[in-house]
Order: C-alpha cells, then structure tokens, then sequence
C-alpha cells in the first residue's frame, strides 16, 4: 500500500441506470460492457493495480449478478453492502457501508473511467490529503480532459484548494470526476435513509473543509449508450 492512506475503496453500484436504456433493461449499469469489459471491472482493475487491497459494493438494480461477478473476483477482495430493501443513494450509500469502511477511504463511480496521467489518481489524493484540515478530498478535472461531458462545470478551486459551488448561470472550470477520499469526520451525524452526498458536501464548504484537486489524466463521463460507443472508440485507439 505504499503511497496511500488506506487500502480501501467504496464503489457506487447500487443506481438504477435510467440514462443507460435499454442496456440496463436486464443488467446493472456496472455489468454494462466498455471495450469488452464490464464497467464495474473497470473500475476494480483500476482499484487492484493502485494497490488497494477491498472493494465495498453496494448493490440494489439486479443485484445477483452483479454480486456474483464481483464475489469471484480475487482482487481487490470485494465486500457487499446490501441495497436491495431500499435504494439509500450515495450518502445514505456511504453510512450503511461505514462498518466495512476504514478512516479515512476512497469513494468512486462505477460508471466513469479514465486514463492516469504521471500519477495515479489514488497516490495523488493520498498525497495532498490533510485530515487536521478536510474532511473530504475531491479529484477534480478540467473541462479539456473531460470526454462525454456537456454541462456547465460543478465546482471552483482557490489556490490552497478549497471547494466552492459554480453559481446558477454560470460556468465552472472544474468537474468532479466521481473519485473521491473521505473522512468519517464528513458522516457524522448524517440524515437517516436516502439522501445525497451533496447535503455532506454544502456542510463542510461552508465549514471550509472540502478540498479539490486537479486531475492531468484523462476521464471518461460513460452516462448513457452514446457514450459508451464514443468511449470505445477512444480506448480501441489506445
């Protein structure tokens, strides 16, 4: 685990996939293939080189054989956190999964992928993280490395980078690429049931403790079937 603060990561798995019609009509959108190869795998192949050691993988939309697939995985070693009943997004997501999750850990999308730049993405938060000043940690990229992507931008960086919100209407120069290091410090006293990461977010901006940084690979939104078809060409292109 050299170069990293934890040797754990939770994957967001358990979403309906509803952009991804009609490819999600009978799997799981992380069961969904890019190049070949299921985006969950993606994501996990990504985890097991970076040497993260455990995965925890919510699941809720047709969890069997997603939960198969990743359970004969031998690494990273992959952890279950059961959806089923209820549907909890992602911060509801994150406090059910807390049991399994180490202090701090690294949260991703199972539907983004992207290319490492000179360092990869997990050793880069690792080295700018300060848990006697955040409670969470951001990987954010620039509008140019962002494929697929069509809005507006989602958050602002100043130099020491603390995050802050794009106003209505306008433009943002940073996009969060899904991929973030948590603090159990941002769960605390969190809403029961489903709510958004968001609502965690807003507290610890206007607590001054969300942190971004910039990411110089490339990344890939993979939202809907158009999407994956653009990606691949990408990525069959090397």
């Amino acid at each position: 685990m050299t170069g990293l603060v934890t040797d754990t990561a939770m994957v967001m798995a358990a979403g309906l996939g509803k952009r991804m019609r009609p490819l999600t009509s009978t799997r799981p959108k992380p069961m969904v293939k890019v190049a070949g190869k299921p985006l969950i795998d993606h994501a996990l192949d990504r985890l097991a080189a970076a040497g993260i050691r455990r995965a925890v993988i919510n699941v809720h939309y047709l969890p069997d054989s997603l939960e198969a697939h990743v359970l004969a995985r031998k690494q990273p070693e992959c952890v279950i956190s059961d959806e089923r009943e209820q549907l909890l997004e992602t911060g509801g997501g994150m406090v059910k999964a807390l049991p399994y999750l180490p202090d701090p850990f690294f949260c991703l999308n199972s539907d983004n992928l992207w290319i490492d730049g000179p360092v990869d993405c997990f050793r880069q938060l690792s080295t700018f993280w300060d848990p006697e000043m955040m409670d969470a940690l951001l990987l954010m990229i620039g509008h140019t490395g962002a494929r697929n992507y069509r809005g507006k931008g989602d958050f602002h960086l100043d130099p020491l980078g603390k995050i802050s919100r794009r106003r209505s209407g306008r433009i943002a120069p940073f996009i969060y690429t899904g991929i973030q290091l948590v603090s159990h410090r941002l769960l605390r006293d969190a809403p029961d049931g489903p709510f958004s990461t968001n609502v965690l977010w807003d507290r610890a901006i206007a607590e001054g403790r969300l942190y971004g940084t910039t990411f110089t690979g490339e990344w890939f939104e993979v939202g809907d079937p158009a999407a994956v078809v653009s990606t691949e060409a990408v990525l069959t292109r090397g």
